[in-house]
């Protein structure tokens, strides 16, 4: 039987988030409650977990999963943005712990049927909510072409954006966009031969998380978690975060930058009229990613970049 999903980097998430006895945490993104599941069997008996998914499935899943630990266990299907209106839920003013895991999980590739892959045809759907509005067929189907192009380089820095682009429309034209495999052969009629068998990826691969960013609106969900997360935190409470392309690595890091700033004048101010404190400390200059031995039995692995930083 195919496990739900493999959790990335469990080791090295445990030992950031500093995992005690009675502690609480935050799995602000359950998924296949694999980490879930090592945070635990650390802080129980008395520990206490808020899980959080938009996902449905995810949800469901961990009540299985975490069947053990239910009583410990507050789960929430919403996005990870609403960690606040979940933490009050809970009667819990702020956390030892905050994990963010920002990857697809396995069940949503394989078994989801919302067209996240592109080796099955399944409807074009993308949305790791399914009670959204938006789905990546109302994107491809209704954006004009200059709009459809500047979506695929600015999510998923795909140098043919332009080609994809026209050619979605021209297909368009005769016939709706439905499904992940007409995508699929428009991207990859797009894209020279030549480059396709060169590259290491699929031809599809960056329009595909482009579309994945857009539907679930992931980059502006991240950024505005970032700017209040240090406030749900205890003293010396750990931040986790899992990415796995540039983009929210970006976010993650410039955002811990800021937070670990005491001043954000101008630097040719005679003093400091700001007033910031610096509200939490890097505990990790450079990210971790997975050993060789992990990337090697879990491919999906490959792409991770962990970042850790402590509330001061």
């Amino acid at each position: 039987m195919q496990p739900y999903h493999i959790p990335v980097m469990t080791k090295e998430v445990i030992h950031y988030l500093d995992c005690k006895p009675g502690k609480i945490y935050a799995d602000c993104t359950i998924g296949g409650s694999g980490h879930a599941k090592a945070i635990c069997e650390k802080i129980m008996p008395n520990g206490r977990l808020i899980g959080i998914d938009q996902d449905k499935d995810a949800i469901e899943n961990a009540k299985k999963a975490l069947k053990p630990y239910l009583s410990n266990i507050h789960l929430f299907h919403g996005n990870f943005v609403c960690l606040p209106e979940f933490l009050s839920k809970s009667n819990i003013p702020k956390v030892d712990g905050i994990l963010l895991d920002l990857g697809i999980s396995l069940h949503q590739i394989i078994y989801s049927k919302r067209g996240f892959s592109f080796k099955n045809k399944e409807p074009l759907d993308m949305r790791m909510n399914i009670d959204s509005d938006i789905k990546a067929e109302n994107l491809i189907n209704n954006l004009d072409e200059i709009d459809l192009e500047i979506l695929l380089k600015k999510y998923g820095e795909d140098p043919w954006a332009k080609n994809i682009a026209r050619n979605i429309v021209k297909a368009r034209y005769r016939n709706e966009i439905k499904t992940n495999t007409q995508l699929v052969d428009i991207i990859c009629d797009s894209i020279p031969k030549k480059v396709q068998i060169k590259q290491k990826i699929h031809p599809a691969t960056r329009v595909f998380m482009a579309l994945r960013i857009a539907v679930n609106n992931e980059l502006e969900m991240l950024s505005a978690f970032m700017d209040n997360v240090a406030g749900l935190l205890n003293s010396k409470g750990r931040l986790c975060v899992l990415t796995f392309h540039s983009l929210e690595d970006r976010i993650v890091k410039q955002k811990i930058k800021y937070m670990e700033k005491e001043c954000v004048c101008p630097p040719d101010f005679p003093k400091c009229v700001c007033n910031k404190i610096k509200l939490i400390q890097s505990l990790n200059k450079k990210p971790v990613i997975p050993c060789k031995e992990e990337i090697d039995s879990n491919p999906m692995a490959r792409s991770a970049k962990l970042r850790a930083a402590e509330r001061i």
